[in-house]
């Protein structure tokens, strides 16, 4: 098989992997809104979305492998695509037309600055102080916009996607180390990098848990769009790389990241809500405002038993 081939095989079905893992992830957040890490370590489910994101993330590397970052990184997005109906599905519902319009929007817009930021693979790697010196940054940054607060569910996305990132970036830096054979496999470096690997990928994974409580939709595309600007900041700053076709490559990718934040507007305003007894409610389109008031109010009136008299019978008291 063309090793292109080959990586854009890989990447599709990384990507359906992804997704799986995150619809998993944001129906186990739905129905235990208040569960912490504790529960979710006795749940299957939550296991088996963990060995989904694990799967996707090692069909990922083998895709580097065999094809080029300006080819497989750009896949990575058809993660929002198959997610997007996926949880519907799931759920029981149809996806609103808004959902289809915000996933489409980001879509375009991570395609665009992807093209603009993308190259050919950059001639070194982080150095063991860079790589220290990125895990603080980010760090501190996951620890701004991880703090508590009202509607957290993007600020974390926002943090799954700087981490996991930032993750796959230190990834690089021990596979080449060890494939060029520049450092040993139990070389204390090799190690330390090794684990901030293992610690960013699990905070990027707690993160997106707790973001998905406020739905899939705009928390995916979120972590979609962090994810590929945490690298490319690391790229741009670190390692030599530059934004593509001048300033028309610059005014493209400001085009895509407006783009790209109507898109995640849109499935923001699109995300369905969860009624009391579990079930999904439809997004409603702001278009409609019959369909509008339908939703918000109640189509039965419900009459306070106690404030309608009953019919007399002989030898009973009516109640009041």
């Amino acid at each position: 098989m063309n090793a292109t081939l080959l990586a854009v095989t890989l990447s599709l079905f990384s990507a359906v992997a992804y997704a799986g893992a995150a619809v998993a992830q944001e129906r186990l957040a739905s129905r235990n809104p208040g569960s912490g890490l504790l529960r979710l370590l006795g749940s299957g489910a939550w296991w088996w979305s963990v060995g989904l994101n694990a799967s996707a993330a090692l069909l990922h590397v083998v895709a580097l492998k065999y094809g080029p970052l300006t080819v497989v990184q750009p896949l990575g997005a058809l993660t929002l695509v198959a997610a997007v109906p996926l949880g519907a599905r799931i759920a029981g519902r149809r996806v609103a037309a808004a959902e289809w319009r915000g996933t489409a929007l980001t879509l375009v817009g991570l395609s665009a600055i992807l093209v603009t930021a993308s190259g050919p693979a950059p001639e070194g790697v982080l150095s063991v102080r860079e790589a220290l010196a990125v895990a603080g940054v980010t760090a501190t940054l996951i620890g701004v916009l991880a703090r508590p607060g009202a509607r957290p569910g993007l600020r974390h996305a926002s943090a799954s996607g700087f981490a996991s990132g930032v993750a796959s970036a230190l990834t690089q830096t021990v596979t080449v180390a060890v494939t060029d054979h520049t450092e040993s496999l139990l070389g204390v470096q090799v190690i330390g990098v090794a684990l901030l690997v293992a610690a960013f990928a699990t905070c990027g994974l707690l993160l997106s848990q707790t973001a998905y409580r406020d739905g899939l939709g705009a928390p995916l595309a979120v972590v979609t769009l962090a994810n590929p600007t945490a690298a490319a900041a690391i790229g741009l700053a670190l390692l030599g790389e530059r934004l593509q076709g001048g300033a028309a490559g610059v005014l493209l990718a400001l085009a895509g990241a407006g783009l790209a934040s109507w898109g995640v507007l849109l499935l923001t305003r699109a995300t369905p809500h969860v009624a009391e007894d579990g079930r999904p409610v439809e997004p409603v389109d702001d278009d409609h405002p019959v369909a509008a008031v339908l939703a918000l109010e109640p189509t039965t009136a419900t009459v306070e038993p106690a404030l309608v008299p009953r019919q007399a019978t002989p030898g009973h008291l009516t109640p009041l």
